[in-house]
């Protein structure tokens, strides 16, 4: 079951740059700081910077969550989806995994267990 929105990634060139710059701009530091992975929390939400990403390619990437990533792929895929990368664990227990919809489009997915919504108001 999709959970709803969770992240939205944003591949940087360099980790370090980009994490002081989206600290600058969101006026925060970060809640989880990796060299795999940083991570914001905003409004609610997350915002991660990834490194080595290739911005003009991939841009940017949003997540849906779920409480189930295994269990979530295997139910998009009995609706038609297939398999764009299957699910793995990117650090720390978070899982992660992409389909491609019937239509082309990359639809991402992921597993948080830190991700707490909060309420927002």
């Amino acid at each position: 079951m999709i959970l709803g929105l969770r992240t939205a990634i944003y591949p940087v060139s360099d980790l370090t740059e980009g994490k002081a710059w989206y600290s600058r701009v969101l006026e925060c530091s970060p809640y989880f700081d990796e060299p795999f992975y940083v991570g914001y929390t905003v409004g609610g939400f997350e915002l991660g910077l990834i490194p080595d990403g290739i911005p003009s390619s991939q841009g940017i990437q949003a997540y849906w969550g779920v409480s189930d990533a295994e269990q979530e792929l295997a139910r998009l895929v009995s609706l038609g989806a297939s398999v764009h990368e299957p699910v793995h664990d990117v650090g720390e227990g978070i899982k992660v995994a992409g389909i491609k919809d019937p239509f082309g489009n990359v639809f991402w997915i992921i597993e948080n267990p830190y991700f707490k919504l909060k309420d927002v108001r």
